[in-house]
């Protein structure tokens, strides 16, 4: 499952092309892509994180999701930190709410599994 869009990235006027993905064989996870001519950068991240911040403002570490905190906004606001810098990422409210939507179509919140063994089977591999 993926959705392309544009967002703002720090505020800039020139939209960042972006790509949500989820994958059923990993429901607690989804996947945010920034790029496409000279490549991807790629963030994975909690699929919790983002249900809860479409609400109120989620998470303390590398990757925060909060509504604008402008009354009735309909901007969600991502931000993203890492040790090779810090990026504020605007788009629409909206089109997180159907991305999330759909996940939760294919995997419903509490009905989420993991195949153990294949897990510790990649994990030994490495």
């Amino acid at each position: 499952m993926e959705q392309h869009q544009y967002v703002n990235l720090d505020g800039s006027a020139t939209p960042v092309y972006s790509r949500w993905s989820f994958d059923s064989a990993d429901p607690y996870a989804i996947t945010l892509a920034f790029g496409e001519d000279q490549g991807w950068v790629v963030w994975r991240f909690a699929r919790d994180l983002v249900i809860e911040g479409l609400a109120q403002p989620a998470g303390l570490g590398d990757v925060r999701v909060r509504p604008d905190l402008a009354e009735c906004s309909d901007i969600l606001v991502i931000e993203l930190e890492s040790p090779h810098g810090y990026a504020v990422i605007e788009m629409a409210r909206e089109d997180a709410e159907t991305f999330v939507a759909r996940t939760m179509e294919a995997v419903p919140p509490g009905t989420e599994r993991i195949d153990i063994d294949a897990l510790i089977a990649q994990v030994m591999k490495v």
